[in-house]
């Protein structure tokens, strides 16, 4: 999404839309409900008046999230084989990334991240410690309309070969000093693979967070 201006217009937008999606999702009568309208509408007023998104497509992404609106989580996995770390190239910008996507309604943590390496990497893994959770809004580049988090698990390879998948058109093994350009947006950052590095090296090294 192209942006005009600063931004701190998106985050009263991201605040007006959580808590007017939240109110309409508890609306004791149809005033209330149509208070909470009202507001998404504003919302998706103030993202179109700054954006190049319409007015319809922002309304259609805030209908996206139903019920009481809490943050989304991405999973991401640290992988390592004789110390050097997997990451993988993204279809969408051509960027590097460590192997990731968004969990799954019914899923645990870990095996969200193990099933995200498993289709973009074709490595069986076994998640084993949590590097870090992340903001992921307060990275430059970041999500848009929504506000996430990001989760970052250190794993063990049990088998498989890297292969891609269509989401990824490369991957490899690599070292600190020899980490592939670019990044993938805020997919991964020069932040989240230096806590990936320590986490790795640090066996006792405790878990970063927001």
């Amino acid at each position: 999404m192209e942006r005009k201006g600063g931004d701190q217009w998106l985050h009263w937008a991201r605040e007006i839309q959580a808590l007017a999606k939240t109110g309409r999702h508890y609306a004791r009568n149809p005033f209330e409900e149509e208070r909470a309208e009202r507001l998404l509408e504003i919302a998706a007023e103030m993202v179109a008046a700054h954006s190049s998104l319409t007015f319809e497509q922002v309304q259609l992404a805030f209908e996206q999230q139903p019920g009481y609106v809490t943050p989304k989580v991405d999973v991401r996995g640290a992988v390592f084989k004789q110390g050097k770390l997997l990451m993988v190239r993204e279809v969408m910008d051509g960027g590097w990334t460590l192997p990731g996507g968004w969990a799954d309604v019914g899923e645990s943590p870990a095996l969200a991240i193990e099933r995200e390496v498993l289709e973009e990497a074709g490595l069986k893994v076994n998640a084993v410690r949590l590097v870090g959770v992340y903001d992921a809004n307060r990275i430059p580049g970041s999500l848009d309309l929504f506000h996430a988090y990001k989760l970052i698990f250190l794993c063990d390879l049990h088998s498989g070969e890297i292969r891609t998948s269509h989401e990824t058109t490369e991957g490899g093994f690599f070292s600190q000093d020899d980490l592939p350009e670019p990044l993938s947006g805020f997919r991964t950052t020069p932040q989240h693979l230096e806590d990936v590095f320590r986490a790795f090296r640090q066996q006792d090294a405790p878990a970063v967070f927001d």
